[in-house]
């Protein structure tokens, strides 16, 4: 059995063979039961909770991934989220590899970013703006430039010292990168708005978009969350990772809940996209929203990309 740590993990799943392998995937389809979510009590403190996610194509892979989510971290130093993946063969259920879940969760939902992008980002899309700071916000350049010609990368965070810290530490490998601190004015200037944050208000508004923006929403993923405000959907083709993305994303189901758009206005999903059934963007000013909410599918790729190179 392989084990990848997260040093491994990183260096194997490459965004430019990372990207079509996501493809790959989604156009060729798995098994992806509903996540389990279990609260796990802790004697004399607060309690965790753990996702099991698995994912699996007939006869060949079998995969499951385990999220601990403990809040209470944050008060002992230590990080609030734990994921691990185990990838076994499926005919015979033996164990092939253990993937750091962290690292692999990253990079599979950067990469699905990118590969909507391929389709309803402008063709001739420059200027990326990034909001957001963490561990996928540091990605999304890298990814992007995968499947667009980026030459400018704007970095907007809540925290101006975070924005600036992580915008140096990509110009340092070579990424042009710089920090803003008016996020009205870099949304208006930007053709790639690309949000992963944790924001539980709407931070980006419609009426700062410009005509033929693409945006990018990864952050909202309870109904409690939401990075865009309603204009933001409003007139615009919005686009899906998955069906389950109208069912448990705050950014969706409020709007929804409003009149803003209706389910069926949705135009499809990155199966439908990478199967060929649909068309994505129609026209250089045509507004366009990615909601992703993340899938078992995504890390069943990553696992089977390390697992045959």
């Amino acid at each position: 059995m392989k084990i990848f740590d997260a040093d491994a993990t990183r260096a194997a799943l490459p965004f430019e063979h990372l990207i079509p392998a996501l493809r790959e995937r989604f156009a060729q389809g798995c098994v992806v039961p509903p996540r389990h979510v279990h609260e796990v009590p802790v004697p004399g403190g607060e309690p965790f909770t753990s996702l099991i996610m698995p994912a699996w194509v007939p006869g060949r892979y079998y995969g499951v991934k385990t999220i601990n989510i403990a809040p209470g971290n944050a008060a002992r130093g230590l990080p609030g989220l734990h994921a691990s993946y185990l990838l076994c063969d499926g005919s015979t259920g033996a164990p092939l590899a253990v993937i750091d879940g962290d690292v692999l969760t990253h990079r599979r939902t950067a990469a699905a970013s990118a590969l909507a992008a391929q389709w309803l980002a402008p063709e001739d899309a420059k200027h990326l703006l990034v909001v957001g700071a963490g561990q996928i916000a540091r990605l999304l350049p890298e990814a992007y430039r995968c499947v667009r010609g980026i030459e400018q990368v704007s970095l907007w965070a809540r925290d101006p010292g975070k924005a600036q810290a992580l915008a140096e530490a990509l110009r340092a490998q070579g990424l042009p990168v710089a920090a803003v601190t008016d996020l009205q004015a870099a949304c208006a200037a930007a053709d790639i708005v690309s949000c992963a944050t944790l924001a539980t208000e709407p931070i980006v508004h419609g009426a700062w978009l410009r005509p033929g923006t693409h945006l990018d929403l990864i952050g909202s993923f309870t109904p409690a969350m939401r990075e865009a405000d309603d204009d933001c959907f409003a007139g615009a083709s919005i686009w899906v990772d998955t069906e389950e993305a109208l069912q448990k994303s705050g950014e969706l189901l409020e709007p929804m809940g409003r009149g803003v758009f209706r389910h069926e206005d949705v135009r499809g999903t990155l199966e439908m996209l990478s199967r060929g059934e649909v068309p994505g963007r129609t026209s250089a000013g045509e507004r366009t929203v990615f909601k992703s909410v993340g899938t078992g599918l995504e890390d069943l790729a990553g696992a089977v990309l390390m697992q045959e190179p």
